[in-house]
């Protein structure tokens, strides 16, 4: 055999032989030659398809695409027989990607075809071969990953459960599935830990998310949104649940049958929707069973294989991750704003200074819960102290730190510091905290958080009976004051540095506040909204200044109650995506009536003692509290004595009949008396164990020009059989 006829040979051989369909065409596109492979995928024999535009061609049309060089896939060229002429009338080879089904086979396959040109001896182009690879398993392979890349994308864009279900029900529709569910365990949903492992047994899930690729309203469904559901251990989603791993059934599956046959809703939707193939995979993560996903396939031209099982269990476990991690954040965000809503009060004490109405909402939950807070603490006088602070940062460190610089500012409130010295020892605390945080280690051994620990805070005393205001504040917006005629403005409060750079000085402000006037304490986050401004009906501004104007343009107009106007600000200043906690504090000052105070300016002569006492004696008697003159005159005896011995003239004596009687006697001293226990031979020191026995508590303020010593006595319950209407 020469070579000529030897290769002949051997390309002859390849061309019948050869597993890959292949075909020749003449210049106008008519089958020269066809080999076996070709003819069983056609239906046509070579013989049959001679003469005419037979092969592929018959397919012209359908999902072509044209590849580059690189074998990408390119911009769709019009057809088969437009690539093809391209070849003959170009001479360059080109390639092709094309997805049909050959007569006989259910479901359509992807073929890359090649178009080779044949040229005779002068070079000349007289017609081509084509010859086709299948690569159904690489486009297959390539479409998972494109979809999980999808999925990695789409699934887990917030910290939110029921958002994320929502998610995994929607990303892989219609290319994977064209109706998919998510059923989540209760526990999961409150931010529980699950039960770790397996779950065997009928399983109780909840449907959290389903969607569908024909139905917008998701009418196959038969478990509506939010609704609980048993499934038996025999359904696909119990049995992937207690095995762990992708579940594959469909009609054909009897366990399936049998669970569509056991529920009436399920069979009826079965009939009018029936699925061809269902796949559930579970939702686990961290070993922990979370709940499962029902992927369903019914206008899909292919059932489900196994390859799409193992891209199922794919899809199912990033999406677990992304559950886990918002049930995760949900419990922590919940304990924050537990533990943050169990140190702010708790409700407004009773106190006559001012009527309040308090508001706190937390920031959107992206952000986490912050160290916001506000407070209204009773001060001796009937007067009253109002707080708004706010702790940098947000989570459980932020809302931790919030309630200890709310027990401190408590705690220094009792003992009546003047508001810029409270703010000076408030500041020496937050500095306290910071060294404690920073750097070493716990108690328990747990390494410091080297967070910063700063705070502002607002600190705000109001005197019903001077009708005066002295306020302080620390790196804090300073607070709004809408008087009765209708004028708000932000009041000129001198600056002082936020809480925890230690050192620097407060001072304070005095200020006249007519009765029936609002006093609105407020934090950062209310003025400061992101959505504030033109367009989004919202709030009145992009910054802070406008946000109070916005605030005072509020406070100004008229209101039925504090309470309507704590709700119309926060209706109209806050932004639903806000970043930041918002606490707001109202107060509508009131003034305690001439006749339920009584004062006397005093020499400290120790004869005016009982004529004191009258004094006090006749002043109860006019008030119908007859019953405490024997208490309440010797305390005022034992105070005034004591500001004649220890404090200097003139002595201040003023009785205050509000909701405890107060007696109050003011001296030019600044020393701070203090109780002491008398031994047996001793003339004196029993004064203050005496008031301190008497009365309900006592305590003692400094003043401009000295100090106060004060006793609180409970009034006397009125008598029931008087108090009681007449039959």
């Amino acid at each position: 055999m020469d070579d000529t006829r030897g290769a002949a040979f051997w390309q002859a051989l390849s061309f019948t032989q050869s597993d890959l369909p292949m075909a020749v065409y003449d210049a106008d596109l008519r089958l020269l030659h066809a080999n076996e492979r070709m003819g069983r995928i056609t239906g046509r024999t070579e013989d049959e398809m001679r003469g005419h535009r037979s092969g592929f061609l018959l397919y012209d049309g359908a999902d072509v695409d044209r590849t580059d060089d690189a074998g990408g896939t390119a911009a769709p060229a019009g057809g088969i027989e437009a690539a093809m002429r391209r070849v003959l009338r170009t001479g360059e080879a080109e390639s092709l990607q094309t997805s049909r089904r050959a007569p006989g086979e259910r479901h359509a396959r992807s073929w890359a075809l090649s178009l080779s040109p044949l040229r005779d001896t002068a070079g000349r182009v007289y017609a081509l071969a084509l010859t086709g690879f299948e690569n159904s398993a690489q486009r297959r392979a390539r479409a998972s990953l494109a979809l999980l890349n999808e999925a990695s994308m789409r699934i887990g864009t917030t910290l939110d459960v029921t958002r994320t279900a929502q998610e995994l029900a929607s990303t892989p529709l219609p290319a994977f599935a064209d109706f998919i569910s998510v059923d989540l365990l209760d526990s999961v949903l409150h931010g529980d830990e699950p039960t770790p492992g397996p779950v065997s047994g009928d399983v109780p899930l909840r449907r959290v998310a389903h969607e569908s690729a024909q139905h917008p309203d998701a009418r196959e469904a038969a478990v509506a949104v939010g609704d609980l559901d048993s499934y038996p251990e025999f359904s696909p989603p119990a049995r992937c649940l207690a095995t762990g791993r992708a579940v594959l059934t469909g009609p054909g599956d009897r366990a399936y049958t049998d669970w569509m046959a056991r529920d009436p809703r399920r069979s009826a939707k079965s009939t009018d929707f029936g699925a061809e193939s269902v796949v559930a995979a579970p939702l686990v993560a961290r070993g922990n069973v979370l709940g499962a996903a029902l992927f369903t396939r019914r206008l899909h031209p292919e059932p489900f294989t196994e390859d799409d099982l193992a891209l199922a269990e794919q899809l199912a476990a990033r999406a677990a991750i992304c559950i886990d991690n918002a049930r995760r954040y949900t419990r922590e965000r919940a304990t924050a704003v537990t533990l943050q809503r169990s140190l702010l009060p708790r409700g407004v004490p009773a106190q006559s200074a001012a009527e309040v109405a308090t508001r706190y909402r937390p920031a959107d939950p992206r952000h986490g819960v912050g160290g916001d807070w506000f407070d209204v603490i009773p001060l001796a006088g009937s007067r009253v102290a109002l707080v708004v602070g706010d702790v940098v940062g947000h989570g459980i460190h932020a809302s931790a730190t919030m309630g200890r610089l709310r027990t401190a500012v408590r705690t220094l409130a009792d003992i009546d510091l003047p508001p810029d010295e409270l703010l000076t020892h408030l500041d020496d605390v937050v500095v306290r905290l910071a060294s404690e945080n920073s750097g070493g280690t716990g108690p328990d051994g747990a390494p410091g958080t080297d967070e910063y620990t700063g705070a502002s805070c607002l600190y705000v005393v109001y005197d019903p009976v001077s009708r005066r205001c002295c306020a302080a504040r620390a790196g804090h917006p300073p607070p709004v004051l809408a008087t009765p005629d209708g004028v708000a403005r932000l009041l000129d409060l001198p600056g002082g540095p936020p809480l925890g750079l230690g050192g620097l000085p407060f001072e304070s402000a005095e200020f006249e506040v007519p009765v029936g006037s609002t006093l609105a304490l407020y934090t950062d986050g209310l003025i400061e909204s992101h959505e504030h401004g033109a367009g989004t009906g919202r709030g009145m501004g992009t910054d802070p200044g406008s946000g109070v104007d916005g605030l005072c343009a509020i406070l100004a107009a008229p209101s039925p109650s504090l309470e309507t106007t704590c709700d119309t600000v926060l209706d109209k200043l806050l932004s639903p995506s806000r970043t930041d906690d918002v606490a707001l504090l109202l107060a509508r000052t009131r003034a305690l009536d001439v006749d339920q105070v009584a004062t006397w300016e005093l020499a400290a002569e120790p004869e005016l003692v009982a004529e004191v006492r009258e004094r006090v004696s006749g002043q109860l008697a006019a008030w119908g509290l007859e019953e405490l003159a024997f208490t309440t005159e010797l305390v005022v005896s034992e105070l005034f004595t004591n500001a004649i011995l220890h404090g200097g003239g003139p002595v201040q004596l003023r009785l205050i009949r509000d909701r405890t009687l107060l007696c109050e006697v003011c001296d030019t001293s600044t020393s701070a008396p203090h109780l002491r226990r008398a031994r047996v031979y001793d003339e004196g020191g029993r004064g203050l164990l005496l008031v301190a026995r008497l009365t309900q508590r006592w305590g003692t303020r400094q003043l401009p020009g000295g100090k106060a010593i004060w006793a609180e006595q409970p009034l006397p319950s009125p008598d029931p059989e008087l108090s009681a209407p007449a039959p």
